[in-house]
């Protein structure tokens, strides 16, 4: 694996890690307007890296199809919402500011299904960069190295918000610094495999890279709307939540558009 790559499985996992490393410096919660401004960082990240990094280089791709150059996105889009949906549906989850579970029923304790949470929604993000590294790899896309790099920067500077967001809650319910980290970086760990699966793949999915990257857009998205969203915009300090969410969209599309 040459340095670009390992740069790319390994920077967003690094994310992950240095935020939940958070649990060590901080001696109290993540108060309500720090959660919201952080969960709107994400959020706005992750919405212009579906655009910029996914959604754009799939139309591109299929600019051959003249007028139906829209029916490769609209495709895997819908595919990545209804993969998402199916995951929601049976993994058994804990959002952050809800007592009820979603998923299929289990007697896991909450902080395991908290982390399950988080875990769900790193799957899209990790098959992201692996799909954005795979049609780099195959020469053939238009994707650059420098465009890589940028989603995977992006998604490293939205999971350092996340690896916060599960280590902390942790610690306030009980758990020790050591576990509640251990749980955060554990979180992010699908990423990299998400990632490193993809990339070994490289060679099969470049007649369906278009599909792939709008799949993995799609999945974000829905992320996006189903979970942060509805968290971003509850209680006070909404209003953060918006700012940080322009913060992030800018800085991910400013990053894409200035790397790629």
């Amino acid at each position: 694996m040459n340095n670009q790559l390992l740069i790319g499985v390994l920077v967003p996992f690094l994310g992950t890690a240095f935020g939940s490393a958070m649990v060590f410096f901080m001696k109290k919660e993540l108060s309500e307007k720090l959660n919201h401004a952080l969960e709107g960082f994400a959020a706005g990240v992750m919405v212009a890296a579906s655009i910029w990094s996914l959604i754009i280089p799939a139309m591109e791709q299929s600019a051959s199809m003249g007028k139906l150059s829209f029916i490769p996105a609209v495709a895997g889009f819908w595919i990545g919402i209804l993969f998402l949906l199916c995951l929601d549906e049976l993994i058994p989850h804990l959002h952050m500011n809800s007592d009820e579970p979603e998923g299929m029923k289990a007697n896991f304790k909450k902080t395991t299904m908290m982390v399950l949470a988080v875990t769900l929604h790193n799957i899209p993000e990790g098959m992201a960069v692996g799909v954005v590294y795979a049609g780099w790899l195959t020469g053939t896309s238009g994707i650059t190295a420098a465009g890589a790099l940028a989603l995977a920067l992006g998604i490293a500077i939205q999971n350092f918000p996340e690896g916060a967001i599960i280590s902390m809650p942790l610690r306030s319910k009980g758990e020790s610094r050591t576990r509640a980290f251990i749980s955060g970086v554990l979180s992010g760990l699908v990423e990299p495999i998400g990632t490193i699966i993809t990339i070994l793949l490289a060679g099969l999915i470049v007649p369906v890279l278009p599909y792939l990257l709008c799949f993995a857009a799609g999945a974000m998205m829905y992320v996006v709307v189903e979970e942060l969203v509805p968290e971003m915009a509850s209680g006070k300090h909404t209003n953060v939540s918006t700012v940080m969410f322009a913060l992030g969209f800018t800085l991910m599309m400013t990053l894409d558009v200035a790397l790629g």
